[in-house]
């Protein structure tokens, strides 16, 4: 057993700028646990064929290291990955990462005020403050289809892609039409024999101003980088004023839905698979998805758009509720993540034992998506309804960081063995969280990925980022029950 004063797990954008920010405050003594043997979370697990982000690269990057090297405006999973990467050599961070070593399960010790992490390779380490920077997306959701585990063929999520299996020449179907999908589809439809997207609900699509950034640009960035913060800037303005249409007036989206439609229909002339492409739910809804290529690769004669329910999976193919059977080789799962059920993907025990399943089992709820009553000296980061429609998950993080780095300050400055979020605080806070979901497009009646089965929204922060970051700049000691050493 080993003993460290603070344990992060995962490094990804939330785990390393944890782990950047501590050493940059002189606080040494942590370990990073990351399950895989590289960093980079979701950016390192998803690199499936177009992966791409869906936030420009001056805003998707750490405020401290910008990064003029970007090659366009949205950025490629490696290019991200590559960034990550570059992040955790230049900050020092690399030394306090176990790779290939997975939290299991964390308990909390009430006699000593500390945490077991167990680990995959079989030890423990005992430590003050527990960091789970494991992210949203990073559990695969795998569709309760019957006879899946029957099929013969080549079966994968879009986060688990086998890139050993050519798809050259195949039957491919892609289940699903989320934000992998939209990627896949174009980046396959020309290498595939035939490509069958089963679709459940279209989504809504804008499309993507995708700039190239030619050398020049990119040594201005380099050789003026107030330009770059400039450029950052009115980056983040724009993606704000966006978020009224979210979390101030839906209405401003049922507008530019008007809009949006008429795009559709400028890119599928053909007018039945028009109408089946159509969404009939209010923009912003459900996920916003940006491309320029998906509605071209529909109309290729190779791919087809599949609406009719999926009955069964057979040992041969797919069949459907229509009682069309498609013959196929691979089966692709873009079925996302389980983002709205729990944050950690591994057991943890709070005060008495107490399972973090049995406290969020109505729904995960944390304060300020931090930190959870009946959990001390625990944090969270892209916490319970942390999530944003609208902009940077990169600037949340960063206000996370901050909120927890300032929480960690006032454990030393002070000699607190504990600090315990009050559960009337985390009360109140939820009860005000969900009364402004309420009034949210994201409450104008889709299912959503945002939302639990019981339909209770625990992805989403109802405001703007900056009211966010207002709230998480410094750790309050009147919200949280304090015990010394």
């Amino acid at each position: 057993m080993t003993n460290q004063h603070i344990v992060i797990i995962g490094t990804g954008f939330a785990g390393l700028g944890m782990g950047i920010r501590l050493k940059q405050a002189g606080l040494h003594d942590f370990t990073i646990l990351e399950q895989g043997d590289e960093v980079g979370g979701t950016w390192r697990d998803n690199h499936y064929p177009g992966a791409a982000c869906d936030i420009e690269s001056q805003l998707y990057s750490f405020s401290f290291e910008p990064n003029p090297r970007w090659t366009s405006e949205y950025p490629p999973q490696r290019e991200i990955l590559d960034y990550l990467i570059h992040c955790a050599n230049k900050y020092g961070v690399r030394p306090h990462i176990r790779f290939r070593c997975a939290a299991t399960s964390a308990r909390y010790d009430d006699a000593s005020g500390t945490w077991e992490v167990q680990t995959s390779d079989g030890n423990s380490i005992t430590c003050r403050s527990l960091i789970s920077a494991c992210g949203g997306l990073s559990r695969p959701a795998i569709p309760d289809i019957a006879g899946l585990s029957s099929f013969s063929g080549k079966v994968f999520h879009s986060a688990r892609w086998d890139h050993s299996f050519s798809l050259t020449g195949k039957r491919v179907a892609v289940i699903g039409t989320g934000a992998s999908a939209i990627q896949i589809v174009p980046a396959i439809a020309p290498q595939v024999g035939t490509l069958h997207l089963y679709q459940r609900t279209p989504p809504w699509i804008i499309p993507k101003r995708n700039r190239v950034f030619s050398e020049a640009q990119r040594t201005r960035y380099k050789e003026h980088p107030l330009l770059q913060q400039l450029s950052r800037l009115l980056c983040y303005v724009r993606h704000e004023l966006g978020g009224l249409g979210f979390v101030v007036e839906p209405k401003i989206l049922a507008l530019l839905s008007r809009l949006v439609k008429r795009y559709i229909a400028r890119s599928i002339p053909d007018p039945a698979l028009r109408e089946k492409l159509t969404p009939n739910y209010t923009l912003g809804c459900k996920r916003i998805l940006l491309s320029n290529d998906y509605y071209p690769a529909l109309r290729r004669n190779n791919v087809e758009l599949v609406t009719s329910a999926i009955s069964e999976v057979t040992p041969n193919g797919i069949r459907c509720a229509d009682g069309t059977e498609r013959s196929l080789d691979a089966i692709i799962l873009a079925t996302g993540f389980a983002a709205a059920d729990v944050v950690a993907p591994f057991p943890i025990y709070g005060r008495n034992g107490v399972p973090l399943s049995d406290e969020w089992k109505d729904g995960a709820e944390a304060y300020l998506g931090t930190t959870i009553a009946g959990f001390p000296n625990s944090f969270l980061i892209v916490g319970p309804n942390t999530g944003l429609g609208h902009s940077s998950m990169v600037y949340m993080i960063e206000s996370q960081i901050a909120y927890i780095l300032s929480a960690i300050q006032a454990m030393q400055k002070d000699k607190l063995s504990t600090v315990e979020v009050k559960s009337d605080v985390q009360a109140r806070y939820n009860q005000e969280i969900h009364k402004r979901l309420g009034h949210t497009v994201w409450s104008s009646g889709c299912v959503s990925w945002y939302q639990t089965k019981g339909g209770k929204n625990t992805t989403l922060w109802p405001g703007f980022t900056f009211e966010f970051r207002r709230r998480t700049r410094q750790f309050r000691p009147d919200d949280y029950h304090l015990q010394t050493l």
